[in-house]
């Protein structure tokens, strides 16, 4: 547990390199007290909903929470999920230099909706088909200097 924590103390001077998906998870919480008349399924009446950083976003967001330095590379559409996920980055000091732009793909979004505190579905709004080689080629850019 000391040597643990002893590397903790010390992670302040690390930098940590992540390349993965980045994304935005959202939560939309609710209320369900009927079922849909088009499906049986609930029909949720959402209260509040939040966002935070999601796949290797969330990573890079822990490592700078221990105290440590994260480079996160990775993908992001050009579009408003983007817009709020570097929001997010944005807001806890993260950058988003090396995250490139590809105009041919959306930002990955999972979004939860919770009702009655139990998890009711799960929407994923992403392209799992490999960057084209175009992209690929920019994404190594940060790794080559």
């Amino acid at each position: 547990m000391e040597l643990l924590l002893d590397d903790i103390d010390t992670f302040c001077t690390k930098t940590v390199l992540v390349i993965g998906d980045v994304m935005l998870d959202r939560y939309m919480y609710g209320e369900v007290s009927r079922i849909s008349s088009e499906a049986p399924v609930p029909v949720v009446n959402i209260k509040n909903e939040h966002v935070s950083l999601g796949g290797a976003a969330n990573t890079a967001n822990n490592i700078a929470a221990l105290g440590g330095t994260a480079i996160l590379i990775g993908t992001a559409g050009n579009d408003a999920t983007k817009d709020i996920l570097f929001a997010q980055l944005e807001k806890q000091n993260l950058r988003t230099d090396s995250i490139v732009i590809d105009t041919a793909r959306k930002t990955t979004e999972k979004t939860r909706v919770v009702g009655n505190d139990q998890q009711i579905t799960r929407i994923d709004v992403e392209n799992k088909d490999p960057v084209s080689h175009d992209i690929e080629k920019k994404v190594n850019l940060p790794l080559a200097s």
